[in-house]
C-alpha cells in the first residue's frame, strides 16, 4: 500500500489540509472553502477529511501527519519580544498568554482531540519548522533538479525571510532574517495605515499602486521617508526596522499611528472611506521598496546558490508586481513560484517535508510541474448538479456536446454578458485558475466596471486578470515563457495598446480606471499591466478549449477570469455554493459541468436563515 502523509496548517489564518501518496500530491484543500468562513483558521477537519477521501483512506492508513510549525519555538518567540519590550505590550501579553498556555503549547494533544473527529486512528505527528515547510513547498513540487530557495513572510516562529538551496531530497538554508525585522511585516503595516485589512488587503494594496504618480515628487519623497526613517534595507535585502514606528511586536497594531501621521502628513485611512491621490502615492511608494526589497534577496540568492533556478513561497512571493519585476531583471534562468504560497501552502510544504526529509525518501523531478495546475479540490458530477437543480426548480440545458456549450457561452460573453464557469476540481491557493471562475469578454469598455460593482460587490478599482491560451501569451503580453498560476504580471504589448489622453496622470481616479488603454481594456490596468494566467491544453484541456474557442469566432484567445465569489466569501466549492453566488448577483449565465443556467426564468432563492452567507466586509 502506498505511504500517505497528511499535512496541516491552521490556528492562525488560512487553514488548510493536503495528502501526499509515495510523494505524489493527491490532493489540497482550503477549509474556508467548505466552512464559507473567509481566511478560516481553525483546524482543517473539512479539508482533511475531503483528502482522506479522495485517496480512500483512513487516519489508521496514514505514515503521519505534518503540521507547518514548531509551537515550542513560536512560543519562545512571543515569551522573548514581550520580555524583551516589557513594560510595553501587557495588554497584549495578558490576552494571549493563557491560550498558549492553556491550549497551543499542548499542540499534540489538540491535534488528537481534532484527529478524533475524522475517524479512529492515532498516527505520528512531525513539526518542521514554518519556513522549511514554505521552502519544501517551492522546491519539490517545482521542475528544477536544484534551485535557489527564497521564502518571505511575516512572521513563522522567528524567521521571516530565508534564502536556501535545493538539491535532490535536500533543502539547506544559507541565510534567514528574524523577527521582528520583515519585508512582509512592513508590507502589512502598509496596508493597515492605508485602509485595508491586514492578512487579506495586501493584494488591494498591490491593486493601488499603480494609481500612484510614478513620475511624481510625492513618491519619491515617500519612498525617501520609508527608506530613511522605517527601514534600513540593506544591500544584500537583509533589512532592520526602526520599531519605534511600529506597533505589532506586542501591540494589536501595525503601527504607531501618531509618528506615522508626523512622517507622512497623512492620518490612517478609515476603512471603506476615499482614497485620495496621497494614498495611491504611498501604495506606489511601498511597492517600489518591496520590488527592491525582493530583487536584492534574489541576487543574494544567485550569489549564495550559483544556481540558475529559483523556487519561491511565503506570503510575499504572491505580489506578482514584484515577480514579474524580477523575471524581467534576468537574475535567474527559470522561476517557479507556489501558487499556494501562503500559510495554505505549508500544509503541502509540511507533508513533503515530512516525505523526503523524515522519511529520507529521494526526489525524481519528471522535468515539470507537480502541482498539476493546483486543480487539488473537490469536484462534483452531473447528479450532483441535477439534485441543485431539483432543490431549486432551476431550469437549465444540458448540453451533450462541449464544443456547442463552449460556442454557446462565447456568443453569450461576446454579447456583454457575464458567465459563471464551475468545472472540474476547485483549485488550491488564493487564485481561481479556470475551475471556480467567473468569465467576462476583456475587449469590453464597461465590463470592468460591471464585474466590480454588479458581481463581486468590491472596490471599483481593482483590476481583473486574462486568462490566455499559452500558445498565444507572447502575441498580446510581452513575458516570454507561461504564467500558470496567476503570479506574474507583464505589460500588454505595445501593439495592442491605445495611446492615453493629453493630462492623463492628473486626473482623478475613476476617470482614468475607464479610459480605454488597450483593446483588452478589462484586463489592462491603468499602467498597461495585467496578471496573467496562461492556459495550457493538456493541464486544463475544458478550459482551454474554450479560450480557443473564443479565439475561433471572436478573435481573441484572451478571457477576463476573476475568481467565483462575492467579496467578503471563499471562492465557491461546490454546486450549491455556485447556484447561490449567481441567483445573488447580477451575473447573467452559470454553466456548472455541461449545465447552462440562465437568468431568466429562475425562481428567486428562499429566505432560509439556515443557509444565508453572512459577507464580512474585509
Amino acid at each position: 500500500m502506498p505511504e500517505a502523509i497528511l499535512g496541516i496548517s491552521a490556528y492562525y489564518h488560512d487553514s488548510a489540509a493536503a495528502l501526499i501518496m509515495d510523494g505524489a500530491i493527491v490532493a489540497a484543500a482550503h477549509e474556508e472553502r467548505f466552512t464559507r468562513k473567509k481566511h478560516d483558521a481553525s483546524f482543517p477537519t473539512n479539508a482533511a477529511a475531503y483528502c482522506l477521501a479522495e485517496a480512500g483512506l483512513s487516519l489508521r492508513d496514514l505514515e503521519a501527519v505534518a503540521f507547518y510549525d514548531k509551537p515550542f519555538l513560536k512560543f519562545e518567540r512571543l515569551l522573548e519580544t514581550y520580555h524583551g519590550y516589557a513594560p510595553s505590550g501587557m495588554v497584549s501579553f495578558l490576552s494571549a498568554m493563557p491560550v498558549w498556555i492553556k491550549e497551543k503549547l499542548f499542540m499534540s494533544r489538540m491535534l488528537f482531540q481534532e484527529f478524533a473527529k475524522l475517524g479512529p486512528g492515532k498516527p505520528r505527528v512531525l513539526f518542521p519548522e514554518h519556513h522549511l515547510s514554505h521552502a519544501a513547498s517551492a522546491f519539490f513540487p517545482s521542475p528544477f533538479e536544484e534551485a535557489a530557495i527564497l521564502t518571505i513572510d511575516g512572521v513563522g516562529e522567528w524567521t521571516t525571510t530565508a534564502i536556501g538551496h535545493g538539491k535532490g531530497k535536500d533543502i539547506t538554508f544559507l541565510r534567514e532574517l528574524d523577527f521582528p525585522h520583515s519585508l512582509g511585516l512592513l508590507y502589512s503595516a502598509f496596508t493597515y495605515f492605508c485602509g485595508f485589512k491586514v492578512n487579506s488587503g495586501e493584494y488591494k494594496l498591490m491593486g493601488l499602486a499603480p494609481y500612484g504618480n510614478p513620475d511624481g515628487e510625492r513618491v519619491r519623497e515617500y519612498v525617501s521617508i520609508i527608506l530613511d526613517n522605517l527601514v534600513d534595507l540593506r544591500p544584500d535585502g537583509s533589512l532592520l526596522l526602526n520599531m519605534e514606528h511600529f506597533g505589532f511586536a506586542t501591540g494589536l497594531r501595525m503601527c504607531n499611528e501618531a509618528s506615522w501621521e508626523r512622517l507622512f502628513g497623512l492620518p490612517k485611512r478609515a476603512s471603506e472611506s476615499e482614497l485620495t491621490q496621497d494614498y495611491m502615492d504611498l501604495a506606489l511608494a511601498i511597492q517600489q521598496v518591496t520590488e527592491e526589497g525582493v530583487l536584492r534577496l534574489a541576487r543574494t540568492a544567485r550569489e549564495l546558490t550559483g544556481s540558475r533556478n529559483l523556487v519561491m513561497a511565503g506570503g510575499v512571493s504572491l505580489n506578482c508586481v514584484a515577480n514579474g519585476k524580477l523575471l524581467r531583471e534576468g537574475i535567474f534562468d527559470g522561476v517557479w513560484i507556489q501558487p499556494a504560497s501562503g500559510d495554505a501552502g505549508g500544509a503541502l510544504g509540511a507533508a513533503l517535508t515530512a516525505w523526503h526529509v523524515w522519511k529520507g525518501a529521494e526526489r525524481t523531478p519528471a522535468g515539470r510541474d507537480a502541482m498539476a495546475g493546483s486543480y487539488l479540490g473537490p469536484e462534483f458530477s452531473f447528479p450532483d448538479v441535477r439534485r441543485v437543480a431539483a432543490r431549486h426548480h432551476a431550469p437549465y440545458t444540458h448540453f451533450a456536446d462541449y464544443d456547442a456549450l463552449c460556442e454557446k457561452v462565447c456568443g453569450l460573453l461576446a454579447g456583454g454578458d457575464v458567465v459563471g464557469w464551475f468545472q472540474g476540481r476547485m483549485e488550491y491557493g488564493p487564485r481561481a485558475l479556470g475551475n471556480r471562475t467567473i468569465l467576462g469578454d476583456p475587449r469590453n469598455p464597461e465590463m470592468q466596471k460591471k464585474l466590480n460593482l454588479k458581481i463581486k460587490y468590491r472596490e471599483g478599482f481593482r483590476p481583473f486578470a486574462p486568462s490566455v491560451m499559452e500558445e498565444a501569451i507572447g502575441d498580446y503580453f510581452e513575458i516570454d515563457r507561461p504564467s500558470p498560476y496567476m503570479l506574474l504580471v507583464a505589460p500588454v504589448r505595445e501593439e495592442h495598446r491605445k495611446p492615453l489622453p493629453e493630462g492623463y496622470n492628473e486626473l482623478g481616479m475613476w476617470d482614468r480606471l475607464y479610459v480605454p488603454r488597450s483593446e483588452v481594456p478589462a484586463i489592462t490596468h491603468v499602467d498597461f499591466s495585467a496578471r496573467i494566467q496562461s492556459v495550457n491544453k493538456d493541464v486544463n484541456p475544458r478550459y482551454w478549449r474554450l479560450l480557443d474557442t473564443f479565439r475561433r469566432t471572436q478573435g481573441c484567445p484572451v478571457l477576463v477570469n476573476t475568481s467565483f465569489n462575492v467579496r467578503g466569501e471563499p471562492i465557491v466549492c461546490t454546486p450549491e455554493d455556485a447556484y447561490r453566488c449567481f441567483m445573488r448577483t447580477e451575473m447573467d449565465h452559470l454553466v456548472i459541468g455541461d449545465c447552462l443556467f440562465s437568468k431568466a426564468g429562475q425562481p428567486p432563492l428562499p429566505d432560509d436563515a439556515d443557509w444565508m452567507t453572512e459577507y464580512e466586509l474585509d
